[in-house]
């Protein structure tokens, strides 16, 4: 009888967040399962990992019948010690999510869903992370759950190549209201950040980053052409940032 697939499951919400709740359960007829997520919110981290402050690892029955652990760091950290402190190896497959709030074009760089993913890649492991375009506390995630099994499905099926993840976005919806998936490229935007200045009870003034999205793409093949359609938009991502088409014309340069 052939061995389960071991599936890590992280996310940066938290591991008492309703996303990866719906993940956990989403995955529990594809392998034998493993949590290891944030003891609290991680949003906005990216790929951040902790090296001034000690790391706790502490085991969690959030999931009855699962092995949890709750880990004071980043989604980074948690797939870190996961690898080198539990399994002491790698395992098959690694999904993170799914987030509140979309991970969808450049949001992708500071996304801790996403990087999270990305860690698995580097570190050679079938990587998936997840998101919901839905930022409410009682966002349902059933379409995303019910999208997140049939693409792991797929990816245990037919695996990935080294160094990419899959980069899963889900519009808000039941399933009925949703047209299958598409396959992506990343959409070219940006955030025009403004700072709200305030001040403290003190008078000291301290900022709170807010800004707006603002998309500079018209084309559609991109992910956010596709959720704004309603199609789960999947994205190839990688983690080498090299500009390789740039290499040729730059030794052209008179460098020394």
């Amino acid at each position: 009888m052939a061995e389960k697939p071991l599936i890590l499951v992280t996310n940066d919400d938290g591991i008492t967040a309703k996303g990866i709740a719906q993940l956990v359960d989403s995955m529990q007829d594809l392998g034998e399962i493993l949590v290891v997520a944030p003891d609290k919110p991680q949003s906005g981290m990216g790929h951040a990992i902790t090296i001034n402050h000690p790391l706790r690892l502490t085991p969690s029955n959030v999931f009855p019948g699962i092995q949890a652990y709750t880990c004071s760091g980043t989604p980074v950290d948690c797939v870190k010690l996961a690898i080198y402190e539990i399994i002491k190896s790698r395992p098959t497959l690694l999904v993170s999510g799914i987030n509140h709030g979309s991970n969808a074009a450049t949001n992708v760089l500071y996304s801790g869903t996403m990087s999270a993913a990305v860690e698995g890649a580097i570190e050679g492991i079938p990587s998936i992370g997840f998101s919901l375009l839905d930022h409410s506390p009682n966002a349902d995630f059933n379409a995303a759950g019910y999208f997140a099994k049939e693409i792991t499905e797929q990816v245990l099926k037919n695996g990935l190549q080294p160094g990419v993840c899959l980069n899963v976005n889900i519009p808000k919806g039941d399933i009925k209201s949703l047209n299958g998936t598409k396959i992506c490229r990343q959409g070219k935007a940006f955030w025009e950040d403004s700072f709200d200045k305030r001040q403290d009870p003190f008078g000291k003034d301290y900022f709170w980053l807010t800004g707006a999205f603002t998309r500079t793409d018209k084309g559609e093949d991109t992910d956010l052409w596709a959720l704004d359609h309603n199609y789960v938009s999947i994205v190839p991502t990688q983690f080498d940032m090299t500009a390789h088409h740039l290499i040729a014309g730059l030794n052209e340069w008179d460098l020394k």
